[in-house]
């Protein structure tokens, strides 16, 4: 199986839950397991807040993309912002760093995607903006889960 969708939208905090919300429905073909959509959404939930919060600083009017593909049972998807970009990506992504310790953001954003995703790069120019491209492959559905 092979699909395809973009989604966009301005960039404030409570587009988060719709773009964790929609990748989720984007996946369902997959049939993913309980913890699969768990991470999955963690994932996109990292991504998107960063643009919103890290690139944008909530300003509301600038867009945040999300493209995401699906072949076979590998999800591969980039969220993209032309924001602020992140000064130093090694360092961004190093486990606690923060630029917004007000915030109390905890650093922890890149590490959890990492984490849970099969790869994750990271591209980001200072004043053009922040790529996230992460893969998933999700476990096959086998007959014996589908009864369970």
């Amino acid at each position: 199986m092979r699909n395809e969708m973009t989604l966009s939208f301005v960039a404030i905090e409570e587009n988060e839950a719709l773009a964790r919300m929609a990748m989720t429905c984007f996946i369902t073909p997959l049939d993913p397991t309980l913890e699969e959509i768990s991470e999955f959404k963690t994932i996109v939930s990292e991504a998107v807040t960063n643009a919103i919060i890290h690139g944008y600083n909530c300003d509301g009017k600038s867009l945040v993309t999300i493209h995401a593909v699906i072949d076979d049972n590998k999800v591969m998807m980039t969220v993209e912002d032309n924001g602020e970009g992140i000064f130093d990506v090694e360092q961004a992504m190093e486990p606690m760093f923060t630029t917004k310790p007000l915030m109390e953001r905890s650093g922890m954003g890149f590490t959890i995607m990492e984490s849970f995703s099969d790869s994750l790069s990271v591209e980001s120019t200072l004043g053009n903006g922040t790529v996230v491209r992460f893969e998933k492959t999700f476990s096959p559905v086998t007959e014996v889960s589908r009864m369970r």
